[in-house]
């Protein structure tokens, strides 16, 4: 799977965007502020529908125009795609794949699996449970397709139980919820249990490359206390949670925990030994679907050298080449990427940015 060719219109500064693409790594130079992190925005709203910076599409749409226009072309072995997406001010969003409209960004996102590397992305170490429960169902999202449902249901059934929680007197009003509740909940935890012992082994054997110097382990939770009943936990937790607004356990406080020689990792670790951390995570699980699924995964990499030595940069580089995946890469110089080997490859591809022009380099 690998974007061949795209097309931006109106996004941030980049007002005029073709480009021929390479199926493995692609290179994009240039100074803070020339638009680098846009193209890979760019490259992640069309295959998720939103972007990983921002949640205003105002903010996104260049300030001259009403709206902005994504498209791209998708290979895989002898079946190719066209995808396109618009989006405008007023919040519209037009999708459609093969000409086809009535799309919708769950099957944007089936069709451009990929993984974000960047500064900010240590969230998934150091902020809440719901980055890493992102991580999660990110994979089961691309390995069942059953579990979206499940998910989506799971959430709809949540915010209905929330709404429920200011009206209801008495817990028998309540309970119709919680029977369907507990039995997605107990759905979607297993899948997330099963997902998580399933890709521990290969976070592991990651983790040990870029990071033989610690013992990584990794461990779920659930939400609520392992072998609990959950309905009796949401039962006696009824006037808890009418008192507060909202439902205090469940599967929506999943969390999926790192911990470096025994220790939470956001406590022992250096921000490069993090951003390793984070690197071999996203690649273990791309890697870990090309295996399960062999479907590839791109990589979108945002400020390669930023916290990372060159031998460090090395490695990533050593594995990223040894997935066989398209990868994306910015960098302010030629000289930060000389770890990823560029001037070797035949099919990798160089890009100039400045101010939000981007030329292609021999």
């Amino acid at each position: 799977m690998a974007l061949s060719r795209l097309i931006i219109n109106n996004f941030r500064n980049l007002t005029s965007v073709d480009l021929e693409l390479s199926h493995g790594f692609n290179f994009l130079v240039g100074e803070n502020g020339s638009g680098k992190t846009s193209l890979l925005e760019a490259i992640f709203y069309l295959g998720h529908g939103r972007s990983f910076k921002s949640h205003i599409s105002n903010r996104i749409i260049h300030y001259d125009y009403d709206h902005f226009v994504l498209h791209g072309r998708v290979d895989e072995a002898k079946h190719h795609w066209s995808v396109g997406l618009q989006k405008s001010r007023q919040g519209d969003t037009t999708l459609k794949i093969n000409g086809e409209d009535g799309k919708k960004i769950s099957d944007l996102a089936h069709l451009l699996p990929m993984q974000v590397i960047t500064p900010e992305g240590l969230t998934l170490l150091n902020g809440g449970p719901s980055y890493r429960r992102a991580f999660l169902d990110w994979g089961l999202f691309h390995q069942y397709p059953e579990f979206y449902a499940h998910w989506a249901n799971l959430k709809r059934l949540l915010k209905q139980r929330n709404s429920a929680l200011a009206q209801v007197r008495s817990y028998a009003e309540l309970k119709v919820w919680d029977i369907e509740l507990v039995k997605l909940a107990q759905i979607v935890s297993q899948m997330r249990a099963n997902y998580a012992e399933a890709l521990r082994p290969e976070i592991e054997k990651t983790c040990q490359f870029f990071l033989p110097e610690l013992e990584i382990s990794v461990s779920f939770h659930q939400g609520w206390e392992k072998g609990a009943d959950y309905a009796e936990i949401l039962a006696n937790s009824f006037e808890r949670d009418r008192g507060i607004g909202y439902t205090m356990v469940g599967p929506q406080k999943a969390d999926f925990r790192f911990r470096a020689n025994g220790l939470p990792v956001e406590d022992v670790l250096s921000r490069g030994q993090l951003k390793l951390l984070m690197c071999a995570l996203r690649l273990a699980q791309g890697e870990y679907l090309v295996a399960q699924k062999d479907r590839q995964c791109l990589f979108l990499i945002d400020d390669f050298a930023s916290e990372l030595d060159p031998t460090k940069r090395a490695l990533l580089a050593e594995r990223l080449r040894q997935s066989g995946s398209q990868v994306f890469v910015t960098a302010i110089t030629k000289d930060q990427l000389s770890q990823m080997q560029w001037q070797e490859q035949d099919n990798d591809r160089l890009f100039s940015v400045v101010k939000g022009q981007i030329t292609p380099l021999e």
